[in-house]
């Protein structure tokens, strides 16, 4: 792969995507991963913690150069609201809301330890077919990218998200986050199609590392409509969940 990262920066709030940013459905079009951890890329660091992240999809984002603007909605010394909006040649493609909450000493509750990092990488359609399949590294400790069902998978990009910056751990579940719908599809890729209208990421802590594990179901409607369930972890246990959305229809 010929390019060094997802994205390339071009000036401030302004980056180039790369073919390590293409999503599966159009190689023209991007993965909302690689999307959704631009955002919190810009965003940047805060004494205040992102707790909660919602991605609203207005249409597939391109394979372009991005613009991604962002503003204080309500600042606050224990909880602030931001907004940012991902726009190419004008138009807006997405658009994210996040929530910091200032950080305390609190006694923590038990949560249930990261399932085993399995030694191999999985090797499927889901490595080979698409930029960002092939970009992420996937370890698979149940279920499969070639069977529908449910699945529990581990990743970490094997590119930096931009172009001359080492991701930070929430980055990197950012960009993974956005996958559970696919590790998990519960209907024929070939014939079918189920993409996300948004994605919504909920933390109790910051994760840790560069690797981010995904426990993911996914349920389809009568109607057009399917949603999709992750439990997130990091090495040392669950952070949080992730909720997709879906849209489904035939191809």
């Amino acid at each position: 792969m010929s390019s060094e990262a997802f994205y390339t920066p071009l000036a401030p709030g302004r980056f180039l995507a790369t073919e390590h940013a293409q999503g599966p459905w159009d190689p023209s079009m991007q993965h909302l991963g690689p999307v959704t951890a631009l955002i919190v890329h810009t965003l940047g660091g805060s004494e205040l913690e992102l707790s909660r992240l919602v991605v609203e999809i207005f249409a597939p984002v391109p394979v372009a150069e991005l613009e991604v603007a962002t503003s204080v909605v309500r600042d606050g010394k224990r909880v602030q609201c931001l907004e940012a909006t991902v726009s190419s040649g004008g138009r807006p493609y997405a658009r994210a809301t996040a929530w910091r909450i200032r950080t305390e000493e609190t006694p923590a509750t038990p949560v249930g330890g990261p399932p085993p990092l399995p030694e191999t990488s999985a090797s499927s359609w889901l490595t080979t077919s698409f930029g960002y399949g092939r970009a992420m590294d996937w370890r698979f400790v149940s279920g499969s990218a070639d069977e529908p069902g449910p699945a529990t998978a581990w990743g970490r990009a094997r590119v930096p998200l931009v172009k001359g910056f080492e991701p930070t751990p929430l980055e990197r579940l950012a960009l993974f986050a956005d996958s559970g719908n696919g590790i998990s599809f519960a209907l024929d890729f070939d014939r079918y199609l189920f993409a996300n209208i948004d994605l919504t990421i909920s933390l109790f802590r910051m994760p840790v590392g560069e690797w981010i594990c995904m426990d993911s179901a996914t349920v389809i409607g009568p109607t057009g409509r399917g949603l999709t369930r992750t439990t997130l972890s990091d090495s040392l246990g669950e952070v949080g969940t992730a909720t997709q959305t879906l849209f489904v229809g035939p191809r």
